[in-house]
């Protein structure tokens, strides 16, 4: 219609600039007009098309990075009946019901509710767990992302996994300082009440932190991580280990308390050798004024050779049930992942190989989705890389004490004779730079190793470590 009503118009008035010359000045100049509206149209045309293209070029490559990094999609995963699911010192447990309608080993997917007839939930059931997985802050690969400085780079993809995995821990404890360890996210439940308010401004305010840009406002970003990673001789696109990822995050967080009033009341320490120097942790949380920091604790260690050591295996799993225990980052051998709990001998754990556009965090109502994952996989753990790194987050003074009183019946491994014990780590009542000599306690495992622990088989037969899981 646009272009028949223009072509009627121009015309009408060649028509009557053959009667009057002064209109016919005004003729061309409306020519032109129509002309160069014409041009405006195809150039709208031409950057409608280039975006489009752009658009289906980045999802094109997206899918590529997906498949490449190993985000692999299956429909459910399942859990069983009768063991209960450990989620970062949580229980959620569903066994049979009495009448045994169903044999035991059945299981079941996470679509389980409460109201089903074949089965009796303890606790919150499986829907708790839900809750309590989705609620829990994911960090993935992005694209499109501001240049890091010095480099060419605008995506983590094939690299930053490690990264991501210790965003994502140092974000859980996080949320448990800001918000609390029993604090849910509901996707899509409109905002109620001051309180629900007020949590989700604290909710934003920490994924603000680890906004993909170099930037003040993002503190805890992986701009700034890459950056601080340089003094450990790292460079933009180098992989971290996750002791390297421990002493990363101590930085980030000691250069983000510089310029954020908000971390005034909690700190960083990293375990030095396997060992948690008591008296070190004390001069950094106790104030002049009596009053205590809330702690950070990270414990990177490494439990075995090059293959993981399995007599470690049950104390893993314990740790995972306490309530101050805020995951593991490690993963399996070159492929880094965050464990956040587990059912009988898989870890339950979040993974970062999923390569998703940089979300503009400091814009208005963000959307929350793709930090928060619907989907928990379960990886066997004999499968685990022996390297990775234990946090903990110790709120008050008390919590430190509590934990230092506990924590030695969690770190020996069972069957280990009582002549030769081989934590996982160890408490020291000094200072790290009061000890002559201190303790390596990883030396001594490797070279007992031979004399008690099975050969592990690496098979991938499994195909339930891999599994994507929908809940």
């Amino acid at each position: 219609m646009n272009g028949s009503s223009s072509i009627v118009s121009q015309n009408s008035l060649l028509m009557s600039a053959t009667n009057d010359s002064a209109q016919g000045s005004k003729t061309i100049t409306v020519t032109n007009i129509v002309a160069t509206t014409s041009k405006e149209n195809d150039r709208e045309n031409s950057e409608d098309f280039y975006d489009l293209k752009g658009k289906v070029e980045s999802r094109l490559l997206s899918m590529w990075n997906n498949m490449k990094f190993g985000w692999t999609v299956k429909l459910k995963t399942n859990f069983s009946k009768e063991s209960p699911v450990w989620l970062l010192g949580r229980c959620y447990h569903r066994k049979l019901s009495p009448s045994g309608s169903l044999e035991s080993s059945t299981e079941i997917g996470t679509e389980a509710t409460a109201s089903e007839a074949v089965g009796q939930i303890y606790g919150e059931g499986i829907e708790g767990f839900k809750s309590d997985f989705i609620s829990r802050v994911w960090m993935t690969y992005r694209r499109e992302f501001p240049l890091m400085s010095g480099s060419t780079f605008t995506t983590d993809c094939g690299w930053g996994c490690m990264l991501r995995s210790g965003q994502m821990m140092l974000a859980q404890a996080l949320v448990c300082h800001f918000l609390g360890r029993s604090w849910r996210w509901t996707p899509d439940k409109p905002i109620q009440n001051a309180r629900e308010f007020q949590e989700d401004c604290l909710h934003r305010m920490i994924i603000k932190w680890f906004g993909d840009k170099s930037s003040v406002n993002s503190p805890l970003s992986i701009h700034q991580m890459v950056m601080l990673g340089e003094a450990l001789g790292k460079k933009p696109g180098d992989w971290y280990g996750p002791a390297s990822v421990a002493h990363c995050l101590k930085a980030v967080m000691g250069a983000a308390s510089k310029e954020n009033y908000e971390f005034d009341k909690l700190d960083v320490y990293v375990a030095q050798d396997s060992t948690v120097y008591i008296q070190d942790i004390y001069s950094q949380c106790k104030l002049p004024n009596s009053s205590w920091k809330s702690l950070i604790l990270l414990v990177p260690v490494k439990l075995g050779s090059e293959k993981f050591n399995p007599i470690y295996g049950s104390c893993l799993t314990s740790l995972l049930t306490l309530d101050f225990c805020i995951g593991i980052i490690g993963g399996r051998p070159k492929h880094s992942l965050y464990f956040v709990g587990y059912q009988d001998d898989r870890l339950i754990h979040l993974d970062p190989h999923y390569c998703q556009e940089m979300v503009d965090v400091w814009q208005p109502n963000f959307s929350l989705q793709s930090f928060h994952c619907r989907s928990p996989r379960k990886m066997p753990l004999i499968k685990m890389d022996p390297s990775c790194c234990i946090g903990f987050y110790l709120a008050t003074h008390n919590d430190f004490e509590t934990f230092i009183n506990i924590i030695g019946s969690f770190l020996i491994p069972q069957g280990v004779s009582s002549n030769n014990e081989y934590p996982i780590f160890t408490l020291h009542n000094g200072s790290h730079s009061s000890v002559m000599n201190p303790p390596n306690i990883r030396y001594s495992i490797y070279e007992n190793e031979k004399n008690w622990v099975a050969p592990v088989q690496d098979s991938d037969t499994d195909l339930e470590s891999e599994e994507f899981v929908l809940i």
